[in-house]
């Protein structure tokens, strides 16, 4: 029986093919996120076909925008920030000044008004938090200087959006969008309404980090001890959903100024790492449909009836901006690698462009052209960034094979050994030859088998993809590679074929089969154990190749029923011990009990 179900179909539609365009995508070495966009466009009103209902798409990308920034916030860094803030800070402003500049001067030639084009450039100013991270992940760059300094350098872009995201509304009448209600078209009248709105937002910062950062962690302590995994995931939506409609309905401020101070409140708690892991479901399959109505807004026939604005659009993006941080990071002192990393890493552009080019639409400053040129330009720029990284890690590798051989030829000649790079990780030196145990895995299961390894002095390198529990484990003075398992170099930097021993610690089983695969294919005689959570994921990991496994729920019965005798021995001797009984009549075993 057939029913009018347009929110389904526009959530069946837009995840199916998110899907298979992501697949593609990832196939071709490209970021999902251009597979997402694409998927967007198949169900968009420009393309034949099914067109997905546009109005709900929109309401449900405001939901992916509500967890995209509570992602942003709960992996707010201060620290990250304040390790590169002599250069990140400056750097970020300088480069975001250039290509804001280069944005209005195109704007300008095409006739725009300067609000228009102040939008437009800020859009083209800010590089994708997913394309850049995912490039520095592949390479293993994130916890080298270049990558620090990349990360830095996105954190001032991610603060100066959310800045003009919460001064926008007020000033769109200013730049000649629509007025704010209420608020008369003279200056005077605009700028009153902005210290408004400014005095509204600093109240509701101000509440966030006197109560927020009080009330928020110690309610989700409070679910979390009640053990419900799923009110525990629950607590987390509903503070991030809650504090972001709360934020607007009560200070009228942004949905993404709300849930990105939600996350940097929540980040402050020591659940923030379960809280991310937890959420990171949910947050990814909106992000994707929030993507996916970015795609649906894009008219591709502007590819054609402007060629010339979109290449120019194109080309601030991939050359204007990136030259620019190029001479400002070499004006720092850093070296040219270093330098054409960060330039390479900020050559694109993603989430936060789409947020700035909606508002800019709604309040009347950006024409659907202009969103059309930053979405375009997106597009093309999320295609030639893998290729300029692939051009970047051949130079590199011609560069560093030059080094190898000056460094050779001056130790032979002087006996000086050659002077260490800066990028390379502290703790490589220390990772084990041979005859160790590789552990993957330094989450709740992982940390205390590695603590105990370590403490025994058992060889040991672990392999970790967060990266602040990598350092964590660092501190603690175990080698850690900083990376995905999954990755079959990651796999060989950890002498994975002079291993002993393989432990799979991490929880995600469907990514610990490939690895087991990979690992018995270098090591044939490799001893691997995995982590399972039920019969069928014991069945898989013993299928991959694991030659045994640890269910929990099977080793704590196993521990119950090893500590019953010891229970029933200590009972009557406590008993004893607050009564008259004497404790030799306290039986010696279950039977006498």
């Amino acid at each position: 029986m057939p029913h009018h179900t347009p929110l389904i179909a526009t959530i069946v539609a837009g995840i199916v093919l998110a899907f298979a365009f992501g697949m593609v995508a990832q196939r071709l070495r490209l970021s999902p996120l251009f597979g997402y966009l694409v998927a967007g466009v198949c169900v968009g009103p420009f393309t034949p076909g099914f067109v997905a209902d546009a109005g709900l798409a929109h309401e449900l990308s405001e939901i992916g925008v509500i967890l995209l920034m509570f992602g942003v916030g709960l992996h707010f860094s201060l620290g990250d920030l304040l390790s590169v803030r002599k250069i990140a800070i400056p750097g970020a402003v300088v480069q975001i000044t250039i290509a804001t500049g280069l944005g209005m001067l195109l704007a300008w030639t095409l006739g725009w008004t300067w609000g228009a084009g102040l939008i437009f450039g800020i859009s083209l100013s800010v590089a994708s938090t997913v394309v850049l991270l995912r490039a520095l992940e592949e390479r293993r760059l994130l916890e080298t200087m270049r990558g620090r300094i990349a990360i830095g350098w996105l954190i001032v872009e991610d603060l100066v959006t959310v800045l003009v995201l919460v001064m926008l509304p007020a000033l769109s009448g200013l730049l000649g969008g629509k007025m704010e209600e209420g608020v008369a078209g003279d200056t005077a009248s605009i700028l009153a309404a902005l210290g408004w709105t400014m005095a509204k937002v600093t109240l509701f910062i101000v509440l966030m980090f006197a109560v927020g950062r009080r009330v928020i962690p110690w309610a989700l302590e409070r679910t979390a001890a009640i053990g419900s995994r799923e009110l525990f995931t629950l607590a987390i939506l509903a503070i991030s959903l809650g504090v972001a409609y709360m934020s607007s309905a009560l200070f009228d401020v942004s949905f993404a100024l709300g849930a990105f101070l939600a996350g940097v409140v929540l980040n402050e708690s020591k659940l923030s790492h379960e809280a991310a892991n937890d959420s990171l479901p949910m947050r990814d399959a909106f992000a994707v449909l929030f993507f996916v109505s970015v795609g649906m807004l894009f008219d591709p026939k502007i590819l054609i009836e402007q060629p010339v604005a979109v290449l120019a659009t194109f080309l601030i993006i991939t050359v204007g901006k990136s030259v620019g941080a190029l001479f400002i990071v070499r004006a720092f002192g850093h070296p040219m690698q270093t330098s054409l990393t960060i330039a390479t890493a900020l050559a694109q552009i993603g989430e936060f462009s789409f947020i700035l080019a909606a508002l800019g639409v709604s309040l009347g400053l950006l024409s659907e052209d202009g969103r059309n040129l930053i979405l375009a330009s997106a597009l093309l720029s999320i295609i030639v960034n893998p290729m300029l990284f692939v051009a970047l890690d051949r130079w590199n590798a011609r560069r560093d094979a030059e080094k190898s051989t000056k460094a050779a030829e001056a130790e032979a000649a002087e006996g000086v050994p050659p002077a260490t790079d800066d990028d390379f990780l502290p703790d490589r030196a220390l990772i084990p030859a041979g005859n160790h145990i590789i552990l993957i895995g330094f989450g709740r299961v992982g940390s205390r088998v590695g603590k105990a390894l370590h403490a025994r002095d058992i060889p040991l390198v672990l392999i970790e993809s967060d990266r602040d529990d990598c350092i964590a484990a660092r501190s603690l003075g175990i080698p850690c590679i900083l990376g995905n398992a999954v990755a079959p170099q990651v796999l060989a930097d950890a002498n994975l074929s002079t291993a002993l021993v393989l432990l799979v610690a991490i929880p995600q089983t469907l990514e610990a089969g490939p690895i087991i695969r990979q690992a018995r294919e270098v090591n044939p005689t490799l001893a691997i154990l995995a982590r399972a959570h039920s019969d069928d994921e014991v069945a898989y990991l013993l299928k991959a190749g694991a030659d045994a496994t640890i269910m929990g729920e099977s080793e704590i019965a196993r521990s119950m029923c090893d500590s019953v005798e010891s229970l029933i021995r200590l009972t009557p001797r406590l008993r004893a011990a607050n009564s008259d009984e004497p404790p030799d009549a306290a039986p010696t075993s279950p039977q006498a009990a």
